[in-house]
């Protein structure tokens, strides 16, 4: 879908091109340099994390500890990747927590699951910055990294091994594994939803979407970014 980047009066409706015209495609900015470096820095230790702790978790992935310098190595610094993601983490939430408040065009959203698996999105009702499935991703992983690093100080030996009991440690560890398992799920379907919802990747590369993917999948905030677009420029017109 191509979108007419002059766009007038806030209206966020394709604008068809006469015959024979080259279509301009608008790009939306989506996502700032630093909240992409933020992400990226997320997932990365995330992923650290969870090459580390699948090496401790089972014998059969033992052989990832390679990656690490060796066993000992490994149980030394999973800990401290745990401690980096959560600082990270905290940031990224100052940054979008506010977005991701659940609201009625969530529930009207996912009463169409249906429609949205099969890709139907004329039926789906227009959506703000986030749908509810990005929402539960972001609210889950909140949850789920705070459990993870309030049990992981619990079993953190080297530091605060002797402030519990074993049993205490042993619930801890019981947990932490849980949440962790449950998290790595979560991302895996982050990933491919972020895949199989073509042309989403490049919100997290390059910081803009076309007009044509914003207008699609989350057209009130298209229109909502229309239209501050339009207000500017009205401003700017009078100013000068």
């Amino acid at each position: 879908m191509t979108i007419q980047s002059d766009i007038r009066d806030g209206d966020s409706r394709p604008l068809h091109h006469a015959k024979g015209e080259t279509p301009e495609v608008l790009y939306v900015p989506r996502y700032t340099g630093v909240q992409r470096v933020n992400h990226w820095i997320t997932a990365i230790l995330f992923t650290l994390l969870t090459l580390s702790g699948l090496a401790m978790f089972t014998p059969y992935l033992f052989s990832l500890t390679g990656l690490f310098g060796g066993g000992q190595a490994t149980r030394a610094i999973h800990p401290w990747f745990g401690v980096a993601l959560a600082v990270s983490f905290f940031f990224l939430f100052l940054r979008f927590w506010k977005l991701n408040i659940p609201n009625k065009d969530d529930v009207a959203w996912s009463m169409k699951i249906g429609d949205v698996v099969t890709n139907r999105e004329d039926r789906l009702p227009e959506l703000g910055k986030y749908n509810a499935g990005q929402k539960g991703v972001f609210w889950g992983q909140t949850a789920l990294i705070g459990v993870m690093f309030v049990t992981g100080l619990v079993i953190w030996n080297t530091y605060f091994g002797g402030l519990t009991t074993i049993e205490t440690q042993r619930w801890a560890l019981l947990a932490h594994s849980l949440a962790a398992v449950i998290a790595i799920a979560i991302i895996v379907v982050h990933i491919y939803a972020g895949i199989w919802v073509r042309g989403t990747s490049r919100a997290m590369v390059r910081g803009t979407v076309t007009g044509g993917w914003a207008y699609r999948h989350h057209r009130k905030w298209f229109r909502q970014i229309a239209g501050a677009k339009a207000r500017r420029g009205s401003v700017d017109k009078r100013g000068s």
